[in-house]
């Protein structure tokens, strides 16, 4: 039950209190924390699952505690960044667009697996995901230091908007094909 890729899974959930006070920190130095914990649970997020597959030990929490730890990951970055105004304006509008989504998505599979429906992840929601964590990872590092001599704030609203473009089509798909099984 507690294999490597389950307890790399909690750990991604075990350090979004540290994530979270990492904003509050004195910055430059809270940014990089936050870009540190941000990236780390990242790749932890990579290996969980491909460890699973690879050694076998994919199991029924792990199912369960994955697609939790990304949200919540997900959601306590999008609510800092607009908490601490880094993303502000009309820009709170693709955070807004991206959290609606993961609870709309959340909540079908939910009802879909339920009723014994299981919705496949596509590659362009794949893309979708990579698109937006490289923006909330931009967005972390925002005030620590230009990113590729570009400003890691400016890089994160683009990718920002450019993830909510393809949540709210990724977000329209997976809705029509639930919709299938509502009627």
């Amino acid at each position: 039950m507690w294999n490597l890729p389950n307890i790399l899974t909690l750990s991604r959930i075990f350090v979004i209190p540290v994530l979270v006070a990492s904003f509050f920190m004195e910055q430059p130095l809270g940014s990089h924390v936050a870009f540190i914990t941000f990236t780390l649970a990242g790749i932890t997020d990579f290996f969980d699952g491909y460890l699973a597959r690879a050694t076998g030990n994919v199991s029924k929490i792990g199912q369960f505690l994955d697609p939790i730890a990304d949200k919540l990951m997900v959601g306590a970055v999008i609510m800092m960044v607009v908490s601490i105004q880094w993303v502000s304006g009309i820009h709170v509008l693709a955070a807004v667009i991206i959290m609606c989504r993961e609870l709309l998505v959340s909540g079908l599979r939910e009802f879909l697996a339920g009723i014994q429906v299981s919705v496949p992840v596509t590659i362009l929601a794949k893309w979708k995901t990579t698109v937006q964590m490289i923006a909330l990872g931009a967005l972390c590092w925002s005030e620590g230091a230009p990113v590729f001599g570009l400003p890691a704030l400016e890089i994160g609203l683009t990718l920002l908007w450019i993830a909510a473009a393809l949540t709210l089509y990724t977000g329209y798909d997976y809705l029509r094909t639930g919709l299938k099984h509502m009627v």
